[in-house]
């Protein structure tokens, strides 16, 4: 009478574009994102700099290294 009855193709139509919609709505970072995100890695990293390179961190490292290569093996 009036009731269709849904074939495997049609099914499987819907999921294809069902996975090409969800693709589309989450396609990547913008470009305000990677603004920020490369913003935020710029900051860390002149954060670390500053760290590493203090008085009391160089002469740890430094010290350190120093025991390394003294090491006997």
């Amino acid at each position: 009478m009036g009731v269709k009855v849904a074939t495997a193709g049609w099914w499987r139509t819907r999921r294809v574009a069902a996975r090409r919609e969800a693709a589309h709505r989450d396609a990547g970072m913008t470009t305000s994102e990677y603004a920020v995100g490369t913003i935020a890695a710029a900051g860390f990293a002149a954060v670390l700099y500053k760290i590493v390179t203090s008085g009391a961190v160089s002469g740890a490292l430094e010290s350190m290294i120093g025991k390394a290569l003294d090491a006997p093996f």
